[in-house]
């Protein structure tokens, strides 16, 4: 019997959950990725993330070739697609680790009605996730919507949680043995592959995930452990990572649940990738000031740790947390502006975009999420730069012409935006 092994947001062979359920299913796999012109068509022709992507697949080829195996590459709709492969391999079954967001959900579920016409079926895994859909549930059955709790309760199940890798490797010989075919251009799905960076191997930071909780605000030093773009396309795994966490810091292990958190609220609550978590906050009558935008987008705003946020964001497509609560609240609460516009912009820029950490984040910052800051809870961007960057280290980095008579005045004053929003926000929810 044959089957099939679909990598999406998981490219890595160590510690593959679905790989793993595949390779013991006693079929002979054939791996398999498709770069999704759907998804693809969407995205400007020198994106970052494809071609992170892409390196990655290059090196899943390369160590499958060590074992005789090959992944076989394609471009185009998975819905169209994968039936058509599972056709010509007369496969078994087709075996992927599951993703969360609406439109996988959506184009899943239509793959699992397809293939099972061809009596094959789509099985998957978990893996993006150390608890999923209703693992974490209150005692009344109903998902968490605040953080506190939901994490106690995911403390809570860890204990008996099987956090040990998959041992994928003892299951190598039940590949397809087939030579290896050559990788498809960047051109060939539309990229372009002079603007082509080459992205460090990475490995985990033992020594800044032990001090995390005491470096993690500093902008100006490499006191985060920097593995959220591999989290997202799962070159590294979660289960990894979430050991060393519950070894060396629990401020870090916090974050990790933050993110499993996102994850379940977007399952229970797909509305909350486009609208407001808390409904009445949709009813907030947000400012058009498309000045106001492009100043914040540009990192011109005369407030510096959020400029220099920008300009980071701008240049490298990542930006420090601390900063990102900063510049998400000066957007919507400082410039009144629709946090879908700037959630928009990090989904353009984020080489670690994640839809559900993403919405979340935003909404957080605006008030209109699940357990978000209250709403007349409004960063001073000064008083946040006095704290997190005194010294100016992390602003004279992103900002050279800060002190000198080039660098622009506020655009806005801190008192009345603050008065403004508060207003704002009392007449809508009241």
């Amino acid at each position: 019997m044959t089957s099939i092994f679909w990598h999406r947001r998981d490219l890595r062979l160590h510690d593959n959950a679905g790989l793993f359920k595949a390779l013991k299913s006693g079929d002979k796999i054939q791996p398999i990725f498709i770069f999704d012109s759907t998804i693809l068509s969407r995205l400007n022709v020198s994106d970052q993330r494809v071609l992170f992507i892409y390196q990655e697949i290059k090196k899943l080829k390369e160590k499958y070739a060590e074992y005789g195996s090959d992944l076989k590459v394609f471009h185009g709709n998975p819905v169209e697609l994968i039936p058509l492969i599972a056709h010509n391999l007369k496969a078994n079954a087709v075996y992927t680790n599951r993703d969360y967001e609406p439109y996988a959900l959506k184009r899943d579920k239509t793959l699992f009605e397809l293939l099972k016409t061809q009596n094959c079926e789509l099985i998957g895994a978990k893996d993006h996730v150390i608890f999923e859909k209703n693992e974490v549930l209150k005692a009344d059955g109903l998902p968490y919507t605040i953080f506190t709790p939901y994490s106690r309760k995911w403390k809570e199940l860890l204990n008996f949680f099987y956090l040990k890798s998959y041992p994928v490797e003892k299951h190598f010989g039940n590949l397809i043995h087939s030579p290896s075919e050559p990788l498809m251009s960047l051109e060939n799905i539309g990229f372009n592959s002079r603007q082509f960076v080459e992205f460090p191997t990475i490995e985990i930071p033992l020594s800044r995930i032990e001090i995390y909780n005491t470096t993690r605000d500093i902008p100006s030093i490499l006191g985060t452990s920097r593995l959220s773009l591999h989290l997202r396309f799962g070159t590294i795994s979660i289960r990894e990572l979430a050991r060393v966490a519950q070894a060396k810091n629990e401020t870090y292990l916090n974050e990790l649940i933050w993110r499993d958190f996102y994850q379940m609220i977007i399952f229970h609550f797909p509305h909350s990738a486009t609208d407001s978590f808390k409904k009445q906050y949709d009813r907030i009558q947000w400012e058009r000031n498309e000045n106001h935008f492009i100043a914040w987008c540009e990192g011109k705003t005369g407030y510096p740790l959020v400029d220099a946020g920008m300009r980071e964001l701008n240049a490298t497509g990542f930006m420090h947390n601390r900063v990102r609560m900063v510049v998400a609240s000066f957007l919507t609460k400082h410039l009144l502006l629709d946090w879908r516009l700037g959630e928009a912009y990090f989904a353009e820029k984020l080489l670690d975009f994640e839809l559900a950490s993403n919405t979340g984040g935003w909404q957080w910052a605006a008030g209109c999420g699940c357990d978000a800051a209250p709403y007349f809870r409004v960063f001073n961007p000064t008083s946040q730069q006095e704290k997190f960057d005194k010294d100016f280290k992390y602003i004279k980095k992103w900002v050279p012409e800060y002190g000198t008579s080039e660098y622009p005045n506020p655009i806005i004053d801190h008192k009345f935006a603050r008065e403004r929003v508060l207003a704002r926000y009392k007449e809508a929810l009241t």
